[in-house]
């Protein structure tokens, strides 16, 4: 009998007892994850106690180009994606720290967008009726301390907090205007968008002319600084008028002629073609009638206050916010500003009735019989910009409202040169939020140039504004006062130090200000409005964002507030 194969006896073997891990339909790896896996994953740490610290933000390791970074795997980084991250345990959510510091109570303040300085006489016909007034505004007089709260209202959370980036206090400033429920978000755009926005449009023409300008007093150029040339700022009580687009009497008869699409105010437009330089909060509102935008103000908006050192790398501080010194807050240097800027521009000027120039049409809002002051010297230029593009199937016209202040005989020809006046205000170079400002007082004359360049950088959406208003008004000088107070500790009483003249478009050149720029972002906003439906719409400027929102509203918005303010100030009357 031959011997067996191998193959033979094996294959005689009872199946039980053969070789190799039993034969089982059960998978061993059920329930497991999958984990994607790459040939180019390296191990990292096995346990790191500084990336939780991280991710926290309370320090440890920078996390960008070092080593930390670097160690990280690609896959499974992150713990949201990860199935074999340990997660925390339940009980860590519920568990909490128990703050036993006292607070201190604070009353509650209107902060910032808290009103004008100047409160309103009312509206005779209301900005639907043809020859509404609009809102009257009292140029003179002291800044009025119960207009608003001096302790800084509601801005910031308190406190100042130190990273270990920067020491810069993080700033929670109140929006201009509260947002509604009822209002819906049409577009949001970032500043960084409307910097690249541009639209060269041809110098603008004149339409008409109204008012009256007495001649600027040149005694006021001499030597900025000099002992000599320092003057006590008066208080003159003068009649001016801030009325807002739809209640300008001559805006509704040029609307009714349809001579534009747009129409808008010198300082509404300004603020619109500077918004990428604005840091405070503000609002705009838009109203869409037929095919025609008007670009309105709300009642006791903030937008014709002039800010101080907005700007600055260390703006000033509210209140609240840790600045104990209640004179140099945002609010109560705003209104010290604005108080300012209406009574300087009657002071440099002399007011003779048989030595001033006269505008074609009478002053569209002064009424003698209403009036106990005279008008203060003032021109309203209302003037037509072209915004077309080739691509129009109808020419696009804006009208805005410009003002001048003064008129002054050139020195080689006698012909009248119109001046724009407006003025700098300096507070205490050394207190918080001064943003590096030199002593005018010492500086002034002898480095006028550095003066000037910190004011640039500190309030650049400031004097932007006041140039694009000079341009739109084809100003042929603007004058720049710098305005001291007579001690640092008292707001109430000021000097002049000297005042400069600058051309604007020059000016503009110096600021690197783009005027095309401004022209692009007007006609972005208003595309945008021409495509909605008749209405009322709402242009908000973030409070700490550097972004806009345009928000549909209903057509009643902002009317029932300000019929509740004039029934309180009929009762407050009687």
């Amino acid at each position: 009998m031959a011997p067996a194969s191998l193959l033979d006896l094996i294959s005689a073997l009872p199946t039980s007892e053969s070789w190799g891990p039993p034969v089982s339909s059960e998978t061993m790896l059920e329930g497991v994850p999958y984990a994607p896996y790459s040939k180019a994953d390296r191990l990292g740490r096995m346990a790191d106690w500084t990336e939780g610290k991280d991710r926290e933000g309370r320090g440890g390791r920078q996390q960008y180009g070092n080593r930390a970074y670097r160690d990280q795997q690609v896959y499974g980084a992150s713990q949201a994606s990860n199935p074999f991250a340990i997660q925390a345990a339940e009980e860590e959510a519920t568990f909490s720290v128990v703050d036993n510091t006292r607070t201190s109570t604070r009353t509650r303040g209107f902060g910032r967008g808290g009103g004008t300085v100047f409160r309103g006489r009312g509206q005779r016909g209301g900005a639907a009726q043809r020859g509404g007034r609009g809102t009257f505004q009292r140029v003179g007089g002291r800044p009025q301390q119960g207009g608003y709260d001096s302790r800084g209202g509601r801005g910031g959370r308190g406190g100042r907090r130190f990273g270990w980036r920067d020491d810069k206090p993080q700033r929670n400033r109140d929006a201009s205007v509260q947002v509604k429920p009822d209002w819906s978000v049409l577009e949001e755009i970032d500043f960084a968008r409307l910097s690249k926005l541009n639209l060269e449009t041809p110098d603008g023409e004149d339409l008409d002319n109204y008012g009256f300008l007495y001649y600027y007093d040149r005694t006021y150029d001499k030597a900025p600084g000099a002992v000599t040339s320092q003057k006590k700022l008066n208080v003159l009580d003068r009649a001016a008028y801030n009325v807002s687009t739809s209640s300008d009497p001559i805006i509704q008869e040029l609307a009714e002629k349809d001579e534009a699409t747009v129409f808008a105010t010198d300082s509404i437009l300004s603020l619109l073609m500077c918004a990428p330089k604005s840091v405070y909060p503000w609002d705009l509102v838009f109203t869409r009638r037929r095919k025609q935008v008007f670009i309105d103000k709300r009642e006791n908006s903030n937008i014709d206050m002039v800010t101080v050192n907005e700007n600055a790398t260390d703006a000033p501080l509210e209140t609240s916010e840790g600045n104990k010194d209640v004179i140099n807050n945002p609010n109560a240097l705003m209104m010290e500003a604005t108080h300012i800027n209406n009574v300087f521009p009657l002071q440099v000027v002399t007011e003779s009735q048989s030595a001033k120039r006269d505008m074609p049409h009478a002053h569209p809002f002064y009424n003698e019989e209403e009036e106990t002051d005279p008008p203060a010297s003032k021109a309203y230029r209302y003037r037509r910009f072209d915004l077309s593009l080739e691509r129009d199937e109808e020419p696009l016209h804006l009208v805005v409202r410009t003002e001048l202040d003064a008129v002054v005989k050139n020195n080689i020809n006698g012909e009248d040169q119109f001046l724009t006046i407006k003025a700098l205000n300096e507070f205490d170079n050394k207190a918080q939020g001064s943003g590096g400002a030199l002593d005018w007082r010492t500086k002034l004359a002898s480095q006028r140039g550095a003066v000037l360049a910190t004011e640039m950088k500190n309030n650049s959406c400031k004097l932007a504004r006041w140039t694009v208003q000079s341009i739109l008004a084809k100003a042929d000088t603007m004058k720049l006062g710098f305005v001291s107070r007579s001690n640092p500790r008292n707001n109430n009483d000021h000097v002049i130090l000297g005042v400069l003249s600058n051309k604007p478009r020059e000016f503009a050149t110096q600021m690197t200000l783009n005027l095309g720029n401004g022209w692009g972002i007007v006609r972005t906003i208003v595309d945008m409005l021409l495509k909605e439906p008749e209405g009322k719409y709402v242009l908000v400027k973030d409070p700490n964002k550097p972004v806009l929102r345009l928000y549909q509203v209903p057509e009643n918005t902002f009317e029932e507030e300000n019929e509740a303010e004039a029934v309180g100030d009929n009762e407050d009357e009687e």
